[in-house]
């Protein structure tokens, strides 16, 4: 168990710091629908990724269940983990050698976010899971370590569930701020939302080239390449 959230921590954080995701967050709880919007925003990303599990998760429990001995199944997990890694060392990358912050949003794509409607938001929320592709190589990812650990399905629904939430996390907490101290809200989250945008490259930076590292490391174990 503890094997499989050392592989799970790093995809969790991975997707929840994602800079641009969070400000997206902090301007639609200061859009005209507020703390609905952004709660539709978090719901159509966790709708996807749970889509994702349904179908993925038969699919990938299939093939390792097929698969001749432990060491595929090991394969299967270790070469999803080396892609892992080399999405989030180049963009590590990108971010080191980019004068601009290739992944941040255009101005007029962020000022829309004071007009978007409950529904808008969630549609934009699943539309940036269902096109992202590293967010489709975390899930697989975190999918594939939890068959592999071979955990029995309730505790593997469980753990994956536990996945989504978590990767999610940052903008609960962002609208459980909305909700819980609505007074200092809006201080709190100008804070927040400048604090990112000023260092988001480097948020980046540090994300891409730790994770990256530490997968590389795991999957070139997994393919026996070292250790």
């Amino acid at each position: 168990m503890a094997d499989l959230w050392s592989t799970l921590v790093p995809l969790i954080l991975g997707g929840a710091l994602v800079p641009i995701q969070i400000i997206v967050t902090i301007l639609l709880l200061r859009s005209a629908a507020g703390k609905w919007t952004a709660i539709a925003w978090v719901a159509g990303m966790s709708a996807v990724r749970l889509a994702q599990g349904a179908v993925f998760g038969v699919i990938l429990s299939s093939s390792q269940a097929e698969a001749d001995s432990t060491d595929d199944s090991s394969i299967i997990v270790s070469t999803l983990l080396l892609v892992v890694a080399v999405l989030f060392l180049v963009t590590a990358l990108r971010q080191l050698l980019a004068d601009d912050d290739a992944d941040g949003a255009p101005p007029k794509w962020l000022q829309s976010m004071a007009s978007m409607t409950p529904m808008k938001a969630f549609f934009l929320g699943a539309g940036l899971l269902a096109i992202g592709a590293k967010f489709w190589v975390f899930t697989l990812g975190a999918i594939s370590a939890i068959g592999e650990a071979d955990i029995g399905r309730p505790a593997s629904i469980l753990t994956y569930l536990a996945f989504v939430v978590l990767s999610v996390s940052v903008n609960l907490a962002l609208i459980g701020v909305e909700v819980l101290v609505p007074s200092r809200a809006d201080a709190l989250l100008d804070r927040a939302s400048e604090w990112l945008t000023r260092h988001n490259r480097v948020i980046m930076m540090v994300i891409g080239f730790v994770f990256g590292t530490w997968f590389m490391v795991k999957a070139l174990d997994g393919l026996g390449v070292i250790g």
